[in-house]
Parts: structure tokens; sequence; C-alpha cells
């Protein structure tokens, strides 16, 4: 048997921009453009860069380079070149570090190379996105600059991918005005009331498999902290992209838009816990409060509230003492249930719904009142759906309905509760009218909690109220503006843009988050505003790169997961992407 070869490459991976839409509006001018762009660009700057092209298709090209820095140089200079040219071509251009087979035919192929085409698929129209890897060894050394465009779940690869654009030095950000919304502000305007973000703490306990039990301290803090309606709290998906990360303290509150932040550790041995928390005032760097405090894990709920306390009586001693005892709320007196319940929690940040059920249920078994549990239960068949396209059957719908109501039962003033319950209730039980009820009500209870403002964000938009849906994705921006869901976020308005008829922007909307993070809500979002505008070329291009990105997609899912409310709107959704060609 022979041997398998491996070696290092450097991987160029480039695409023509909206090339299906170039090719149905004249064919054979489009032929003649892209065999100019191999011979009269792509061939002599790879032979410039000592490349050596892997395999081109009719609008893209695949190279390898022994040096990430050439592979860099390479991309630049296309770019640089297109940028100039006036027939108006664009590539986007993708750039991976990685472990390649070779075949004895010369080609080459495996998880270096995958990655590449998939970094290509999302950068900018004209742009360049690289991998950390490639980043890691050419940054200081070419002259360019670099924006950190945060970690990428991409498809069939295991592990996130952290991305960056390049950009050559003093040329301008590729296609900036795109990125007004998919970007985060370069600081927010502070809040008029006190603002505060809680940032990872570190695990101390020296066994990495107690990570669930230092992030789900974090996460119960920002709750606890959330409950203060005098407060204004940043979201745990934007505090946590500081996860594993050297912070400047000043950066992190002009990012996130906060005057104080809040950062510590956890250290869990036997049944004891330690926590430490120090809090920072973002505009100075002035040490506000620091404290370490020990106990039982069955006293961890007082902890909490002595953390909380001890920071709400430094950022806002006014608040009176009858709205921290409000804020006060043990979900579990049961330390087995809240240990399963933060392991759930964990793997469902991580869009393992399935695996997430079982401990959320686990947990329930351990103590049947626990609601957070029940509600969590039920929303994990929403994750399942929404990131997988693993359509919930009646039987999962049912169990999702009836894991919301006990939720219910056991009470009706925890707003993360009635959160996740309304979104179970509306998207899985088509309990539409009851599920907005119940976010208002979280909202009511807690104008703070992002999550809340999710579940309105997304109930709002089964309902087909757009002028809800926008006000409450633009408020979960604000409370989370490092959000690795952003683009959904987006995506979520241009869809409310083409409820009230507002296409153009609607479509622009939906392009922002494609190029931020290729999905199939971004993608339909894109497809029925170009349908709605009549641009039938656009919405077949995007179709094509739908299937590109999910080639499982087909109708009869789209139908059970888009179940609108309004029988018009539904049809006329489903119709828009029947007429983009995609397949039943």
């Amino acid at each position: 048997m022979t041997e398998v070869q491996r070696r290092l490459a450097a991987i160029l991976a480039a695409d023509v921009v909206g090339f299906s839409a170039m090719m149905e509006r004249a064919e054979e001018a489009t032929y003649a453009e892209i065999n100019r762009l191999r011979r009269e660009v792509i061939d002599p700057n790879l032979a410039r860069h000592q490349g050596r092209l892997i395999k081109s298709t009719g609008d893209g090209v695949l190279a390898e380079f022994a040096s990430p820095l050439a592979a860099a140089k390479c991309a630049i200079d296309i770019q640089r070149i297109l940028s100039a040219s006036p027939d108006g071509i664009r590539m986007r251009i993708g750039l991976n570090l990685g472990d390649v087979i070779v075949q004895e035919d010369g080609d080459v192929y495996g998880e270096g190379i995958n990655v590449a085409a998939r970094l290509e698929g999302l950068a900018d129209p004209g742009g360049i996105l690289v991998s950390a890897k490639v980043h890691n060894e050419i940054e200081g050394k070419i002259e360019a600059e670099f924006e950190d465009r945060g970690e990428r779940q991409l498809k069939n690869i295991a592990k996130p991918i952290r991305t960056y654009a390049v950009t050559p030095s003093g040329s301008g950000r590729p296609n900036s005005a795109s990125s007004k919304v998919t970007q985060a502000p370069a600081q927010p305007a502070l809040p008029d009331k006190p603002s505060i973000a809680v940032l990872p703490f570190q695990n101390m306990s020296g066994d990495v498999e107690q990570e669930y039990f230092a992030d789900g301290m974090v996460e119960d803090i920002i709750t606890a902290l959330s409950r203060f309606n005098s407060l204004f709290v940043i979201a745990r998906n934007s505090s946590f992209t500081y996860k594993g990360k050297a912070v400047d303290i000043k950066r992190v509150g002009r990012e996130l838009g906060v005057r104080y932040v809040l950062e510590g550790s956890v250290r869990k041995a036997g049944g004891r816990v330690r926590i430490t928390g120090q809090l920072i005032d973002a505009s100075n760097g002035a040490h506000l409060w620091a404290d370490r405090i020990d106990g039982e894990l069955t006293d961890v709920f007082e902890l909490q509230d002595r953390i909380t306390a001890n920071v709400v009586s430094s950022i806002a001693p006014k608040i009176e003492q009858a709205e921290i005892e409000r804020a006060r709320k043990n979900p579990t007196n049961v330390p087995d249930s809240y240990d399963s319940y933060l392991q759930g929690i964990a793997l469902a940040s991580r869009g393992q719904g399935a695996e997430a059920r079982l401990l959320f249920k686990r947990a329930i078994e351990q103590d049947s009142g626990y609601a957070a549990a029940h509600a969590m239960a039920a929303y994990t068949y929403l994750i399942d759906q929404s990131q997988h396209g693993a359509i919930a059957d009646p039987a999962m719908r049912a169990d999702a309905v009836a894991l919301a109501n006990a939720a219910l039962k056991l009470t009706d003033q925890d707003a993360f509760v009635l959160a996740r319950s309304a979104q179970a209730l509306t998207y899985l039980g088509l309990e539409y009218d009851r599920g907005a009820s119940l976010v208002e009500q979280a909202i009511a209870l807690n104008p703070n909690l992002s999550v809340a403002w999710l579940a309105r964000c997304w109930v709002s938009v089964m309902r087909v109220d757009a002028e809800r849906g926008i006000e409450s994705f633009e408020r979960m921006m604000r409370l989370s503006p490092l959000d690795p869901f952003k683009p959904f976020f987006v995506a979520g308005i241009a869809h409310c843009r083409w409820f009230q008829g507002r296409f153009e922007e609607g479509r622009e909307l939906a392009r922002e988050a494609i190029q931020t993070r290729p999905h199939l809500q971004p993608f339909a979002s894109y497809i029925v505003n170009s349908v709605a505008l009549g641009d039938l070329p656009e919405a077949r291009e995007a179709a094509r790169r739908l299937l590109e990105f999910d080639p499982s997609f087909r109708m009869s899912g789209a139908a059970a997961i888009f179940l609108i409310r309004s029988p018009e709107y539904r049809e006329k959704f489903l119709g828009a992407l029947r007429a983009a060609g995609l397949p039943e």
C-alpha cells in the first residue's frame, strides 16, 4: 500500500462574485472576461509568487504556496489589480495554512483546503479573509491592515476558526460601506445609566472539564445584574468574545460602550468554591472593588448574590434594598441539578441541542421544580432546528410544548423562563399570541435581559410585526454589540423590511449578513427581497450559493421551519424560494 504523502501548504481559494448572474446576463462576454482574468491577472501573479494552480473552475481557482507570506502577497496583488480595473469584476479570496494530502497525480485535498474554500465564501466582495494561522505568520511582515472578524463555525469543520480581513495599507477597506451594520461601532455611546460588562472568569480549578462551571457562574452573575432596571448590562455573547484573551480593559469599555468591567476567577475543589472578582472603571482603569469569597457548593447562589451586591453598591449605590431583594432568585436548592444545568448551558451555547437536552432533563430528574431546566430543554429543539436543520417531528413538538408549559407552571416571574418558553411555544406550538404576551412580560420584568429581547425579535418576525421586530433587533445589537450571531439579527431586520415593502434596503442588509456569516436565514432574506424587486438572476445566484453552503436544503424543510403566522406572507416566502430555483 502506498504511503500517504502529506505536506504543510498555504492555500489560496478565489471565486468571482456574482458569476452565475453575469453568465445569465451575457454568457459569451462573461466567458471572455473570465479567460482574460485568468490569462492577465491570475496566472501571472501565481507565477510571480511561486504559486501552483491546483484546480480551476468556471469562476474560481485553488492554488498552493510554500509560504503564507507569498500567498498573501499574491492575493493582495490580485485584488489591487481588480480594484483598479474598469470592468467591475470582483473576487473573494480566502487563505489558510494547513496540512494537505498529496495524490500521485499531484492533486491535493484535506481540511487545509476545505477551510480556505469556506473562508473564501465568507470574504467581502473584493476582499481577503485569512485564518489565524495565516495571520500569525504574516502580521508585521506585510504592508497590510488586519481586522479581527472573530471566530467562525465553518461548515463541516469541527472547531471554530478565528478569521481576519486583510486590507493593503493605505487602500481603505474593501466594500467598507457594506459593513456598516454587521460590524460593531468603534465606540458605542455610553447609556444614560451605569453600564457594565462581565468578562469570562478564569477557571482556576486545574481541570479543563470544570470550564463549564466557571462560565455558568459568570452567566448567572450577568443575569442577576440584568435584573436591575437601573443598570445597563452587556449580554453574555459579547462578553464571551474576550474569553481566553489578554484584554485591555479600556479597550473593552470602548468596544462594548460600557463604563465598568467586572473580571475574576473561579476555583471549584471538592465541595467548596472560591470566587475572586474585581470591578474596574474602564474610562481610567481605576479599581473600584476587589474581593475573594469562599463557600460551600450548597451556598453557590449566596456567593453570586454577594458578588452582585458588591458590584451594584459600587456603581449604583442609590439602588434601593427592595430592588436588590427582588433580584435575588435561587433557581434550585439541589447542587447536582444546578451542575447538570450548567453543563447543559455549555453545550447549548455551542449549538449541541440534543446533547444539552439530555443534561437539562437530568437536571429536571434531580429537581422537578427547576423551571429554567424545563424551559431550556424545550428550547433545545429550536437549537436543533434553526442551527442544524433538524426539523422537529410532531412528537418533538409536543415534548417541547409540554416542557415549556411545565416551566411556566413553576414560575411566571422569571424573565429567562418566560422568554425561552415563549420561543418554543411560538415556533413549535404555533401559539403566536401567547408567545408575544410572554415575551412582553419577560421584558417588563427584566428590560436588560438579552434573551428576552432575542425572543421578542423572532416572535415578532413569526407574527409579521415588522416595527416591533426591528425595534427588538436594534435593542439586541446594543446589548450585545460583538455577538457572533449578529448577522442573523441583521438578516432578521432584512426580513422585516421585506414585510414593509422596503426591498432594496432589505436586500442590502441581507447581503451584509451573508458576507459575514453565510447561512440559510440570511440567504432566504436576500432571495425574497430580490424576487420582490424582480431580480431573478440575483435570487438564483443566492440560491446557488445557499446550496453550496447547504447541499441538503429542500423546500419541504423551509416550509416546516418558516411557519409565519400570515398564510399570505408564508406563501409569498415559499413562492420566492421556488422562483429562485431551490429544489423541492
